[in-house]
């Protein structure tokens, strides 16, 4: 009951902070600044578009997280490229 509890509440904080980041876009440039990288290879808006890409995958992280569904979504990712290991005979 505790760990549910626990991974509840680590979801939850990570969505929250993802949304953060996802609607207070500006604040973070303000306080981060702008990534003048970014501002080069995707143009004028590109820090704040990723900032927003970010926030939306820690969005989705912390669903992930809170529906327990972080192994089976990493399983169906990253299947194919990290096999399961072999019992041992």
């Amino acid at each position: 009951m505790i760990a549910f509890l626990l991974r509840v509440l680590w979801g939850a904080t990570l969505a929250g902070f993802g949304l953060l980041l996802t609607l207070r876009t500006h604040w973070f440039l303000d306080f981060l600044g702008p990534i003048d990288w970014l501002e080069y290879k995707i143009g004028p808006g590109g820090t704040r578009l990723v900032y927003k890409l970010f926030g939306t995958v820690i969005v989705l992280a912390g669903f992930l997280v809170m529906t327990n569904l972080w192994d089976r979504f990493l399983n169906a990712a990253l299947g194919s490229l990290i096999p399961a290991p072999r019992p041992m005979q």
